[in-house]
């Protein structure tokens, strides 16, 4: 049953055609480029195309997929929840807190389906760990480690935070429980060009006394993407490149002596993050479900975003 429009056919939207269409729920494409558009046109001709969005918002299809630059994202997300449309957004959500709490407060409002595009939440390792922590097994969770570093595109429009971080803070917050956000610290190295850091470091402080850090880096001699976990009884880490995770058995006693009763690796399920991503937008709108990475998950995501470019600014 054709449901979505997806409107942007760039590299990362033609992914996302790709899906919704295997999955028969692909009703149209929008897009301005004449050049994207005709390639969409040869490789799914029987897939209506639209030349803008405006064309996509008049139709009776229930729902829009924007996979645009971000800095239209609140825009076109707001006219289409206006115009009554269940909403999958790309991240980042937004590029301001307020703007993203605004959508979510409508959507929510209207008994509107919003979804932000943190991909890392549906990689069956991320899924497997959340998962495997609310057991209780691992003890509490008191911090989370996240590395996103390689030697990787470099962007005139952005930095590399806003490029990178924005998956890894999603999965910070789903394995800490989401808590409230306290502070911020932020450090970053612009070297290539002024004012655009290629090396960002940020703390994370919530009221529960939990911690984070992340760094991402696109000026990096290394692919490193790796998400630690210490919690009280075991440590968690997720090798995302390698496509491993494992428990350490190990922490320190209440005599501060180290333990350590080994390690164990755990296989992970060989499927396709953006595959599952996009079946659970269909799901959700099938059923009116709330979606895990939902419009409230976009709003604590952009704010820590831009609490962190804040500290970068102002040291």
């Amino acid at each position: 049953m054709n449901q979505v429009i997806v409107v942007g056919a760039g590299n990362w939207g033609r992914n996302l055609i790709r899906n919704f269409y295997e999955l028969e729920a692909l009703a149209g494409v929008a897009e301005v480029n004449p050049e994207l558009r005709s390639k969409v046109a040869d490789q799914y001709p029987e897939v209506r195309l639209y030349q803008n969005f405006e064309e996509a918002l008049k139709t009776n299809i229930p729902a829009i997929v924007f996979a645009t630059p971000a800095p239209t994202h609140y825009e076109m997300a707001n006219a289409a929840l206006k115009a009554g449309k269940h909403v999958f957004v790309e991240k980042p959500m937004t590029l301001r807190t307020e703007e993203a709490r605004q959508l979510a407060t409508y959507a929510a409002q209207q008994g509107l389906i919003l979804m932000v595009g943190h991909l890392l939440l549906y990689q069956p390792a991320i899924t497997w760990m959340r998962d495997y922590l609310a057991t209780g097994q691992a003890g509490q969770v008191l911090h989370v480690a996240a590395r996103r570093a390689k030697l990787g595109r470099v962007r005139r429009e952005e930095n590399v935070w806003w490029s990178f971080a924005p998956h890894d803070v999603s999965v910070v917050l789903d394995l800490l429980g989401n808590p409230p956000l306290e502070q911020v610290r932020a450090s970053g190295h612009a070297m290539l060009q002024a004012a655009i850091e290629d090396n960002v470091y940020v703390d994370l402080a919530f009221t529960s006394g939990q911690t984070a850090h992340i760094h991402c880096s696109w000026y990096w001699p290394l692919l490193e993407r790796n998400t630690v976990v210490v919690a009280e009884k075991q440590m968690l880490v997720y090798d995302e490149v390698a496509q491993q995770v494992t428990i350490y058995n190990k922490g320190v006693d209440e005599d501060l002596n180290n333990r350590d009763q080994g390690s164990k690796t755990v296989p992970v399920a060989e499927a396709q993050p953006l595959r599952i991503e996009c079946q659970h937008f269909l799901d959700c709108l099938a059923t009116g479900q709330r979606p895990r990475s939902d419009g409230w998950n976009g709003v604590a995501v952009v704010e820590i975003l831009e609490k962190a470019t804040e500290a970068l600014q102002h040291g």
